[in-house]
């Protein structure tokens, strides 16, 4: 009897989970910078990197994905353990410029390949099995991308303050290709779907980027990401600077981050189950928009603390929220057929993304003395013209 937890949510888990983690970055950025001996801005753009080939690897490995799923979550299990295993190796034996251009190379390029393929590969069997609630299943699996940095960081807290962060690279990379491997052998589409290869051949990925509507998507795709990474990497030095002095500190620093990661996690299932209720799934954007403007605006000229912490909340939520109701969304103007490869160019969003979101904060933070206030007003504006592009480019008519 097919069961389609077993076939495709529970494997879908299994890999989300896994690659997840590179949102744990974070946890492990500053103990690499001093076991090379670089700086923690150096090493920094290996996570830039591993978002910008995680988004460029589903743009170009969609096609594939289309028509083997099983040999894609192999690779995807494969590039991801060795980038991490590869980390760390380097950290252990390699020092210097050296050591940094392997981290760039493991970490960056050979995992975030596996971060791409790994995340396209369960979606499009999730929504064959899930027919009735697309958002809901999609919800699910990319949930568990999400929920990962609230599991592993203690973990990786624990091996890295016990057996070192070298140990910790290899033990984490060992488990999560049994993980990886496991969601590998159990993933399967249903029996009675067959993969049109005509549809396959004939599908011109060009043409995606000369489609007001794919345009509009992408656009507001990007936004989403490019905002939640401006506010998302810097929570640590938000809560900081607002708390700074407070007797408090600590444990806002050490107990908000975990509340944030579940936000992302319960926005990714939360908002996606609402999107299957809708008439047009875009109305989604426009919540998320809108929510994310208000708590903005209102932490940007009300500065207390609460509402700096009830802001990476809402943006949390809205972050999560954005990566799950995508693919049902796209299904829904462009149909299930060509949904990885399309699926895959959209997430080319999330690479430039990946470069431009927490760097742009860098740049206002460095040119105007750390001011935290024009780094929000920024999201505020730039989630305000998102909420536009959504209206006049994505909702269809009908709809509105």
């Amino acid at each position: 009897m097919d069961n389609k937890w077993l076939k495709a949510a529970i494997p879908a888990l299994l890999i989300h989970c896994s690659i997840g983690t590179v949102y744990c970055w974070s946890t492990f950025k500053e103990s690499i910078a001093q076991s090379i001996g670089m700086s923690t801005f150096a090493v920094g753009w290996a996570f830039s990197f591993a978002i910008f080939f995680l988004g460029m690897s589903a743009a170009f490995a969609g096609k594939s994905v289309e028509l083997n799923i099983h040999k894609s979550s192999l690779i995807s299990a494969i590039c991801f353990t060795t980038g991490m295993i590869g980390t760390g190796l380097t950290i252990k034996y390699c020092t210097g410029i050296t050591a940094l251009l392997l981290i760039y190379l493991f970490y960056g390029c050979i995992m975030g390949i596996g971060l791409g393929i790994g995340y396209l590969t369960p979606v499009k069997t999730l929504m064959l099995w899930f027919k009735d609630t697309k958002g809901l299943a999609t919800g699910i699996s990319i949930m568990g991308f999400g929920l990962a940095k609230a599991i592993a960081t203690p973990i990786m807290e624990f091996l890295q303050n016990h057996f070192g962060i070298t140990a910790m690279f290899l033990i984490l990379g060992a488990i999560y290709f049994c993980m990886m491997f496991a969601g590998h052998l159990l993933l399967r589409k249903p029996k009675d779907w067959v993969e049109s290869k005509d549809t396959n051949n004939n599908f011109k990925a060009s043409s995606m980027f000369t489609n007001k509507m794919f345009i509009g998507i992408w656009l507001i795709f990007y936004i989403n990401i490019h905002c939640g990474l401006m506010l998302i990497t810097y929570e640590k030095q938000l809560l900081n600077n607002t708390f700074v002095g407070l007797a408090i500190l600590g444990t806002i620093i050490s107990v908000v981050p975990s509340v944030t990661a579940i936000c992302n996690a319960l926005g990714r299932i939360g908002y996606s189950t609402i999107s299957d209720k809708l008439k047009d799934r875009a109305k989604i954007y426009v919540i998320i928009f809108i929510s994310c403007i208000t708590v903005t605006l209102a932490a940007r000229f009300i500065p207390a603390g609460l509402l700096i912490i009830t802001m990476l909340m809402i943006i949390n939520l809205g972050y999560g929220g954005g990566f799950s109701t995508l693919p049902a969304l796209l299904d829904s103007r462009f149909g299930i057929e060509n949904i990885s490869k399309i699926h895959g160019l959209a997430l080319s969003a999330w690479a430039i993304a990946g470069l431009t979101g927490n760097n742009l904060s860098e740049l206002i933070l460095s040119r105007t003395d750390n001011n935290y206030s024009i780094v929000i007003t920024v999201a505020a504006v730039l989630y305000a013209v998102a909420c536009v592009i959504c209206l006049t480019m994505v909702i269809k008519r009908k709809f509105v």
